[in-house]
């Protein structure tokens, strides 16, 4: 049972946000992570989507009619869409056909993929971090953690892998070759959150119930945190706060420099998704199917939505608009401000299930279910 419900919630609630640098004047449009590099899952370079034209989305290209559960949420970078599916591959996919245009045997892939640098990394179930070219999909390394499941999405910062395993540690690989430039092992069995990287310092869930704060160069434990229940949610970081869902039915806000909590909210269910953060909101799912906004600086309800089915995976904001997929198959678009309804997708198939996140990019929005990966754009 504790298999199922973690493999849920690090592909619903984890698997990776798009990278939004701003160098030289530019806004990058990928979404490389399943956090981003802002670990917020916004992505403030969309433009064209918006709360006027979301309700024309319509069916672009889908890929896959391989039987699940597909684990794994889509990453964008470059034109190319990198998923793991529940043939046990890793794809990359053209994003404006679909068409396959490498695949990796990755031993069954456990978590969403990153990249960074033309480097795929995503975590499998059979132990491994994989680093893979991601223009060919060539291995370039691999790293046996001492578990046997990597459910925990990478996050890529500085030159460095963070990821979580089912052996209860935290690990650090040099992100060019693959070596362990060091570990933290919780009190849990299995660290199945996804790392947030804010200002030196990591942040990640633990099945032993808490959340922790580790120096980013050596693995030294700064502060945990302790809640009532396991935190399968993957932190997200905005403004000096750190925000995290635990299975004890409540968000935290807690100071990211001290662990302090600032507030928390409480919910009828468990929380598996992990919370998206844009523009003073807080967005997260339930299992009861209820998905809610709250004000990020005192985690007062703004508003929720009742989904058609339990909400375990994870929002994406774009645009004003807040994308998420609930359990039974069904994909909504939200106004971000108000929870207005704007657009759905029910899936027709014999398994409908959505447990991965949607990932926004360059006005397509991509998602997954136990069958296959959608792209659905305007038409």
């Amino acid at each position: 049972m504790k298999r199922v419900l973690v493999i849920s919630i690090l592909c619903g609630c984890f698997v990776s946000l798009a990278s939004t640098q701003q160098a030289a004047g530019t806004c990058s449009n990928n979404w490389t992570e399943f956090h981003l590099s802002n670990m917020q899952r916004w992505n403030p370079c969309e433009k064209v989507l918006n709360v006027n034209n979301v309700g024309s989305l319509g069916l672009k290209w889908q890929f896959g009619n391989i039987v699940g559960p597909f684990l794994s949420s889509p990453a964008v970078a470059d034109g190319v869409v990198y998923v793991g599916l529940g043939d046990g591959y890793l794809y990359a996919l053209n994003s404006e056909t679909g068409v396959a245009l490498w695949t990796y045997a990755a031993g069954g892939s456990g978590s969403s993929p990153a990249v960074a640098n033309g480097v795929v990394y995503v975590g499998s179930v059979n132990g491994n971090v994989y680093a893979l070219n991601a223009r060919t999909g060539a291995k370039l390394w691999s790293y046996k953690t001492r578990g046997n499941d990597v459910s925990s999405s990478p996050a890529v910062a500085n030159g460095v892998v963070y990821v979580g395993s089912d052996d209860g540690n935290v690990y650090a690989l040099n992100a060019i070759t693959g070596a362990k430039l060091w570990s933290y092992r919780t009190r849990g069995s299995y660290v199945a959150s996804s790392p947030a990287v804010a200002n030196g310092v990591v942040y990640v869930g633990s099945d032993d119930d808490n959340v922790y704060a580790l120096n980013a160069t050596t693995g030294a434990k700064l502060w945990s945190y302790t809640t009532g229940a396991y935190v399968y949610s993957s932190p997200a970081v905005a403004n000096g706060v750190v925000y995290v869902g635990s299975f004890d039915n409540n968000v935290y806000a807690l100071n990211a420099n001290n662990g302090a909590k600032v507030w928390s909210y409480t919910f009828g269910s468990a929380v598996y998704s992990s919370p998206a953060v844009a523009n003073g909101m807080v967005y997260v799912g339930t299992t009861s199917g209820n998905m809610y906004a709250l004000n990020a600086t005192t985690g007062a309800k703004l508003w929720s939505f009742a989904a058609s089915g339990s909400v375990i995976s994870s929002p994406a904001v774009a645009n004003g608009v807040v994308y998420l997929d609930s359990y039974n198959g069904y994909v909504y678009a939200l106004n971000a401000r108000t929870g207005a309804h704007l657009w759905s997708f029910e899936n027709c198939c014999f398994y409908p299930r959505v447990q991965s996140s949607p990932a926004v990019s360059n006005g397509v929005v991509y998602f997954q279910d136990d069958d296959r990966i959608y792209a659905f754009g305007l038409n």
